[in-house]
């Protein structure tokens, strides 16, 4: 990546790292998107919106995470599974019109990947919940950010909690009912596999969360 000389009003700049402004940027965001594509030509491109306060981390200047819930499809998985390729882009809604993307390449991590117990132990505990499926690893190829000022101001009201409400009543293993009852979780609506099923059992957190690391 490359850092490009500062910009003029209305245009965007590119980082070699996600540093302390950006870092603050995303961590006030109450939601971002994620795209990913398959590599077949007629593949569907998929666009997903993530919210849940404290469901996305970063973890280095380079790294980032969020938790995978269960409650739709699983085209991301799918795609991360085939090739890797993801974008993740945050939007102001208030303050100063500001758009911030990260292209990478990214991995789900599965409940039984050793790795699944340290990650889930990087997230505040008020943000883990029932219906968690794997933890979404990204490591940055591309940091920028660009004007906002198509972006219409919007308030936010706070955190809706029917997701986690719903998911709260059923088991791991009502859970797991679910998910195998369910079209496009197991493969997504190309054919590609996607969440590997039956699901594991969830490991236990390893550590507190204390933040994350610089």
């Amino acid at each position: 990546m490359r850092s490009e000389t500062p910009r003029l009003a209305g245009m965007g700049k590119t980082y070699e790292r996600i540093d302390g402004r950006l870092r603050e940027f995303i961590d006030r965001q109450p939601v971002f998107f994620v795209a990913t594509a398959p590599l077949g030509a007629d593949g569907h491109v998929n666009l997903s919106p993530k919210g849940r306060s404290g469901t996305l981390v970063v973890l280095d200047e380079l790294t980032l995470a969020y938790l995978d819930f269960g409650g739709s499809t699983a085209e991301t998985l799918a795609h991360l599974r085939e090739n890797g390729r993801i974008t993740l882009m945050w939007c102001a809604f208030d303050g100063p019109p500001t758009v911030v993307r990260v292209h990478g390449q990214g991995e789900a991590v599965f409940r039984d990947d050793p790795r699944f117990a340290e990650l889930l132990g990087r997230f505040d505990p008020a943000a883990d919940g029932s219906a968690l499926r794997a933890i979404v690893l990204v490591r940055a190829e591309r940091v920028s950010d660009s004007c906002g000022f198509a972006v219409p101001f919007m308030d936010y009201r706070g955190e809706r909690e029917l997701h986690e409400q719903y998911f709260d009543r059923k088991t791991d293993e009502e859970f797991n009912t679910y998910c195998e009852g369910k079209p496009y979780i197991a493969t997504s609506i190309d054919g590609l596999p996607a969440l590997p099923l039956p699901l594991p059992p969830r490991p236990e957190r390893a550590g507190a969360a204390g933040g994350t690391a610089g």
